[in-house]
């Protein structure tokens, strides 16, 4: 599969659950996620844009999987998150779904899905979000959660969740209710904290969750939660980037020779041989690398002599890979750097919780990650 056809896969959205084309909307940001077109379609987002520029509490909800690990698919959602709140103030929800993840199998207990939780926690401070600006919603320290999913649980039908989710009578009852719970996650702003508006930032795969919190918030009269799409992100194979298929680059990668060993195996779009690249040039548009350092690194101008110069076969594949593997190097060392300077008690001050969680219970916990 190459990248456009990859890309194609957000067009499914538009055409049968009627998203907006991001392309339509005359007033974006001014970032690169926006302009370089790694967010496809949305939903409501103009409205939001709007609400934020006219000073309205606004808030974002960005969720991540407990059972996950920070790659640089996850680049693009973190930097969109990081924008808003450097540059508006928007406080930013994390719910890190310690329950889905057990519910669904893709943890053994509800403590190792605790422990990642608090572990994905600390990365995302040290990502670069603000402390004062930044919670955690971890359902097992914050309980509240299901209250407010019970609550929002009789405004939609099982029918609705057959139909979106195509589950089975044979599936455990836990699925059924998570999407309750999701939708708790993305309301919880304007339910408990008084906000006017929330985004929340996807992966297109992600958009039945959304589908159905958009009509519980209108049948509880809220405002629905605006969406951006995120476009499908190619790993080093060319496929969809995830964790499972061992395509994509570690965010906290701590072994420069393993981010070298993904690098070189990526997809090139280099002659056959060096002889025929310096003589023909290559194809930019196929090579991963170059894909790569175009969308995260480079700007505009880079970008175009860095394209160029391969067409021409000046630059070589080879090139490109080791210009890709040190921006990787440099980026993940400093996260690394970071990470160090997330204590205990940084985390603890982000967390939305229950009032028997005091800051000595909660270090015994911190010390089990």
């Amino acid at each position: 599969m190459d990248i456009k056809t990859l890309l194609k896969e957000n067009e499914k959205l538009v055409k049968e659950f009627g998203a907006g084309p991001l392309s339509t909307l005359k007033d974006l940001p001014d970032f690169y996620t926006f302009e370089k077109k790694l967010i496809y379609s949305h939903r409501d987002f103009d409205k939001y844009y709007k609400a934020i520029k006219e000073g309205k509490k606004c808030a974002i909800v960005s969720g991540f999987n407990a059972s996950g690990v920070m790659h640089l698919g996850h680049k693009v959602v973190f930097d969109t998150n990081l924008f808003f709140q450097k540059h508006f103030g928007v406080p930013v929800f994390i719910p890190i779904s310690d329950d889905e993840s057990y519910v669904t199998g893709k943890v053994e207990s509800q403590e190792t899905a605790l422990k990642y939780s608090l572990k994905l926690a600390r990365e995302i401070l040290a990502y670069g979000f603000d402390p004062e600006k930044t919670f955690f919603i971890i359902d097992q320290l914050y309980t509240n959660i299901y209250n407010l999913a019970i609550k929002l649980s009789t405004k939609v039908t099982l029918s609705e969740i057959k139909a979106t989710y195509g589950y089975k009578m044979e599936n455990n009852p836990g699925l059924f209710f998570y999407p309750a719970v999701q939708s708790a996650h993305v309301l919880l702003p304007m339910e408990f904290f008084d906000f006017d508006f929330v985004l929340v930032p996807i992966g297109p795969d992600e958009d039945s969750h959304l589908r159905i919190c958009r009509d519980i918030a209108s049948r509880i009269s809220r405002v629905k939660p605006a969406v951006l799409h995120l476009s499908f992100m190619p790993g080093i194979d060319g496929e969809k980037m995830s964790k499972s298929r061992n395509n994509t680059i570690f965010l906290f990668e701590e072994h420069e020779k393993e981010i070298a060993k993904k690098v070189n195996k990526a997809i090139s779009g280099g002659a056959k041989t060096l002889e025929e690249h310096k003589k023909f040039g290559g194809d930019p548009e196929k090579d991963i690398a170059c894909f790569y350092l175009e969308k995260y690194f480079l700007d505009k101008a880079q970008a175009e002599k860095l394209f160029d110069d391969y067409r021409k076969g000046t630059l070589s594949s080879k090139d490109v890979k080791k210009m890709l593997s040190g921006k990787l190097v440099e980026f993940t060392q400093s996260l690394q750097s970071n990470l160090k300077k997330i204590n205990f008690e940084t985390v603890y001050k982000c967390l939305l919780k229950n009032p028997e969680l005091t800051l000595e219970k909660f270090k015994d916990l911190f010390a089990k990650i």
